[in-house]
């Protein structure tokens, strides 16, 4: 029983993760719809914002043994790249 209780609150856990790195994707994708980040220098600040505080989320996460340490980081590199992907498509207009 214990067991079951223990999965199902990982499994929230990296749920509830995951629907705000998604939100995080979003912003990206919009950007890269519109490939318009540096006339835009609040964008950059909320993203970073919001990066900062999904890695603490994550962290939080991983310290409650709620997430594996590899899947948050795995979560926050799949962000990483598609900020990279966005910098590239950019600096390639």
């Amino acid at each position: 029983m214990a067991s079951d209780i223990k999965v199902d609150y990982r499994e929230k856990a990296y749920n509830l993760l995951k629907i705000d790195a998604d939100k995080i994707l979003r912003l990206i994708k919009v950007q890269m719809d519109n490939l318009t980040m540096p006339q835009c220098p609040l964008y950059e600040e909320v993203l970073d914002t919001q990066m900062f505080g999904l890695s603490r989320e994550i962290d939080f996460a991983v310290r409650l043994g709620l997430v594996d340490e590899k899947d948050g980081k795995e979560m926050l590199d799949s962000l990483e790249r598609e900020l990279t992907a966005l910098h590239d498509a950019f600096t390639k207009k």
